[in-house]
């Protein structure tokens, strides 16, 4: 299979040529005919597997080849995405793939100036890619018109709504014209996704390329089980001792996240953070400077998760389990993308027991427990199974003779 064969035009090709780009995914096969012939779509594909060009490369053809020319402050393709991180990537892809067509597209979040975006949108664009709260700032200020909306995308929904933006979604869905192509991709599709895609999308094309809620097999998996106050030190332990290189790091809070970073920098390692109290603007910087190897470790909370497109990241730590088990998924899908190989390492504590018998739930597999010569917990970790279930309690320590014993 080429991407010759699925009816791309040339300036398409020779955009993918100049990528690399040689033969298409299992998720682009199927899906750029589907949007190219104007099916609705419902998609589920592990992370790294191509979804955005399964659906920037159709929509990039028909807007080239179909019309009407773009009135002022109008779009016709809308692709809606839950982080600024995954707005940029996504826009940036939109770049790659239509360089040299003839359309206009930009991108708008929040935490930024609303001045540049509303400028751009003056002249009417071709795509636009937002997230929900800032596009709806630019609808109420009538910035932005959906009279000649053609497609909206939905990518990484099932995230939207974990990150509460239902009440934007429905703004915007009313605020659309009626007759439009709906597109929803994602790494995973809850059931409260798979009941919102019944009112928005007509006779889908449905597309499974793996089961649901599962890991990439390319990616080593195991958990390190230990006491919560030696995570610093076992962290830095592990980045000696396996020579680690670039390590994207998920912390659980924005203040642990900075805790970790000082650690870091106190020991001479070169880290920065991405979390949602810091600027935009740090927030690139940090990523680019990930990206060109002159951050050796970024610490992330899961905004983080999805939304950051890293070639070749061997490593994911999970300092903290993810509080929604979903989220192990797109955290640990950072690496392994493409058909490479990649470890994800899990430090775990025992009061995350029951969020790693969610996540063995969710994916149905035990993670291997590996423990760590002189990090052994003395708070033992409970045992769990694939059923979601902390199966085994930890047993309470034997006291020696003459040892205290507390009062009943």
């Amino acid at each position: 299979m080429t991407f010759s064969k699925l009816g791309l035009i040339d300036q398409l090709q020779r955009n993918l040529d100049s990528l690399g780009y040689r033969t298409p995914t299992p998720v682009q096969a199927q899906a750029i005919p589907a949007v190219l012939a104007g099916r609705d779509l419902m998609a589920a594909a592990q992370t790294g597997t191509g979804k955005t060009a399964g659906f920037a490369l159709p929509l990039l053809q028909r807007l080239t080849m179909e019309g009407p020319q773009v009135n002022s402050n109008c779009v016709r393709v809308l692709v809606l995405v839950p982080t600024r991180e995954l707005a940029e990537q996504v826009h940036q892809a939109f770049g790659e793939y239509g360089a040299s067509l003839p359309l206009r597209t930009h991108v708008a979040y929040g935490g930024v100036s609303i001045n540049p975006q509303m400028m751009k949108l003056r002249k009417g664009l071709d795509v636009l890619v937002a997230t929900p709260g800032r596009l709806l700032d630019l609808y109420r200020q009538n910035a932005v018109k959906f009279e000649q909306l053609q497609t909206l995308v939905l990518d990484e929904a099932d995230r939207m709504l974990d990150l509460g933006f239902s009440r934007e979604l429905n703004e915007v869905f009313e605020a659309l014209p009626k007759k439009h192509q709906t597109l929803l991709f994602s790494a995973t599709f809850s059931d409260e996704i798979r009941a919102l895609s019944t009112t928005l999308l007509k006779d889908p094309v449905r597309i499974e390329i793996s089961p649901r809620n599962t890991t990439v097999k390319t990616i080593k998996q195991w958990a390190i089980p230990l006491d919560k106050k030696r995570k610093p030190e076992l962290f830095l332990h592990l980045l000696k001792k396996h020579r680690w290189g670039q390590v994207l790091v998920f912390v659980k809070t924005r203040r642990g996240v900075d805790e970790l970073v000082d650690i870091l920098l106190a020991q001479g390692i070169r880290a920065d953070a991405i979390h949602g109290d810091k600027p935009q603007p740090a927030r690139l910087r940090a990523l680019e400077s990930f990206k060109a190897g002159e951050v050796q470790i970024l610490v992330a909370t899961d905004v983080a998760a999805r939304g950051l497109d890293i070639d070749d990241l061997p490593h994911v730590v999970n300092f903290d389990l993810p509080i929604v088990a979903e989220d192990y998924i797109h955290r640990i899908g950072r690496t392994g993308r493409a058909g490479a190989s990649g470890i994800a390492v899990s430090l775990v504590c025992a009061d995350e027991a029951p969020l790693l018998a969610a996540i063995e739930m969710l994916t149905k597999q035990n993670l291997q427990r590996i423990e760590e010569r002189g990090f052994e917990a003395d708070h033992r970790v409970p045992e769990t199974n694939a059923s979601g279930q902390v199966v085994k309690k930890p047993k309470k320590p034997k006291l020696k003779a003459g040892a205290f014993r507390p009062p009943r």
